[in-house]
């Protein structure tokens, strides 16, 4: 249901050129590409801290396990 089609991708492009004009459709694009990377990036390094954090948790509760 969240799937976008071909024809609806084609609506989106040809609105997005309407709107923005064949100038800036272009810089729009990059700017729209750098910013999704940049949240990948910071989505990934939560996750690696995240997954750091849960590694370390579980290590205490062994440690804690083995001293009784």
């Amino acid at each position: 249901m969240n799937n976008i089609g071909g024809t609806e991708l084609l609506v989106i492009l040809v609105l997005a050129l309407l709107l923005l004009g064949p100038r800036r459709l272009p810089e729009v694009g990059e700017a729209l590409g750098r910013s999704l990377r940049k949240f990948r990036q910071a989505s990934r390094e939560i996750r690696d801290e995240l997954d750091i954090k849960r590694e370390l948790d579980v290590k205490h509760d062994l440690d804690d396990e083995s001293k009784k």
